[in-house]
């Protein structure tokens, strides 16, 4: 969708044969109860006040939750006898509306599916439900740990981040998902009369990445690991912004320190910070980095006596701590709608070759308006900056003439308040691999349907 173009109301929800279908299920657990279907139809799309008006009281008809890929076989055979449509979800923590099922059926709770298979030196397999925290903290007695997450992770499934995020805590050295190597393989069921088990390895598997499930269902993951360094959580305050920047931008190039995040922000995003509040100066803007605790000296001497230290703490995300990288990434926007929920964010990407000039320009261009806060990321070989900048919302029209503006000056954007494959993305289509590929294995359009916009179904 253009930035002029009107934003598509989501279709009602039709009536489905809910009660034959749960004779079908027999024993698999299922949630009937209106108040908590509702609840599991949810994601974090309230972040969009675009979206939180289209999708507002979207939901599924029943919840079925797997407990194994037997179970899921079941479900799924039995919707499409039915022509049931089915969604699937993890933890619900993204921000499109991916989980929301925008044609009522039945929303597939796969986060039971918990198990850590195998794993050995640089590779884990796992079923798709597992919380990334959880697997971090069985992994790292070997040594290992994932290469990336989002600022979720206490609460994010490392399926769901496959099927609907792209990139976050890691990236600036390992890049997005889409990355080759970032998945090794994935197992998929289809959606058909007899449904299928596929296995996806290599290349094949971006066919479910970030396709919000409409591409098949996830049941197992095979995902690359990172050595498990010591990790020291840091926050540098300046008082200039664009030194913070450069200072991070000095830092990402910086082969031989190893680092896993590296996030400018500019005052007064900090000063949302409740948390840390007290580590944040008024006027400051800061500089969040993880630092491998082996290159913390190195680190320091790239600093030059830039800025100040205000934290330096060995990272820790267990139940009792907050870690710094919950205060960036989208996480920066939640801070930020905990106190103020006027405001919005965009998803941008920058280019390498104009990095800081492009900041500048669009800082100046929406002074006060758009609130920079940006990500330092490896994107297709090279060091950049993606950007979640905090908008303060006034309305579509002037949010999607930012977006405009943004577009036409070289940084791109990946449309945040949109719920479709086509429109959300940088080039504004589904893959050809995916919209191929959903023509195989859903061809009812059962899967998550309405989030393919450009799909028609094969079969009636």
């Amino acid at each position: 969708m253009s930035p002029a173009e009107p934003v598509r109301t989501a279709p009602a929800a039709p009536r489905y044969d809910i009660a034959n279908l749960q004779t079908d299920l027999g024993d698999i657990p299922l949630v009937t109860d209106t108040t908590s279907v509702r609840r599991r139809s949810r994601d974090y799309f309230w972040y969009s006040p675009i979206l939180n008006a289209e999708l507002h009281g979207l939901s599924a008809d029943i919840v079925a939750v797997p407990r194994n890929e037997a179970d899921v076989i079941r479900i799924v055979a039995a919707c499409v006898r039915r022509r049931i449509p089915i969604t699937p979800r993890g933890a619900a923590t993204g921000n499109y509306g991916q989980a929301v099922p925008l044609a009522g059926g039945l929303l597939l709770d796969l986060s039971n599916m918990t198990r850590i298979l195998w794993h050995k030196p640089g590779v884990v397999r796992v079923e798709v439900g597992a919380k990334m925290v959880d697997m971090d903290a069985a992994l790292r007695p070997a040594g290992f740990e994932l290469r990336m997450h989002p600022s979720t992770k206490r609460m994010a499934t490392i399926g769901g981040f496959v099927a609907g995020g792209s990139g976050g805590i890691g990236s600036i050295t390992y890049g997005g998902l889409r990355e080759p190597g970032n998945i090794i393989a994935a197992r998929v069921i289809t959606c058909e009369e007899t449904p299928r088990v596929i296995e996806l390895r290599g290349d094949a598997a971006q066919k479910v990445n970030r396709a919000y499930g409409t591409t098949g269902i996830i049941t197992e993951l095979e995902m690359p690991l990172a050595p498990a360094w010591p990790w020291i959580d840091v926050l540098i305050t300046f008082e200039d912004f664009y030194e913070a920047v450069q200072v991070g931008h000095e830092l990402a190039l910086a082969d031989g320190i190893i680092k896993k995040l590296i996030t400018p922000m500019m005052w007064p995003l900090p000063g949302y910070f409740t948390g840390i509040k007290a580590q944040c100066p008024d006027g400051r803007h800061v500089l969040v980095c993880m630092i491998a605790e082996s290159s913390l000296e190195s680190f320091k001497a790239l600093l030059a006596g830039r800025g100040r230290i205000g934290i330096e703490t060995p990272s820790d995300d267990g139940a009792a701590n907050t870690p710094l990288y919950e205060y960036t990434w989208n996480h920066t926007t939640l801070q930020v709608l905990k106190s103020d929920r006027t405001v919005t964010y965009l998803q941008c990407l920058y280019p390498h070759d104009r990095l800081m000039e492009c900041v500048k320009q669009m800082t100046e261009m929406f002074p006060d308006e758009v609130i920079p806060h940006l990500e330092f990321i490896r994107f297709a070989g090279r060091v950049t900056a993606s950007a979640l900048p905090v908008v303060r919302f006034t309305t579509a029209d002037r949010l999607n003439e930012i977006i405009r503006l943004h577009e036409a000056n070289g940084v791109f954007i990946a449309n945040p308040h949109v719920y479709t494959l086509e429109d959300g993305s940088r080039h504004k289509r589904a893959d050809a691999d995916q919209a191929g590929f959903k023509r195989e294995v859903d061809p009812h359009g059962l899967l998550n349907p309405g989030k393919m916009r450009t799909y028609v179904p094969v079969r009636a």
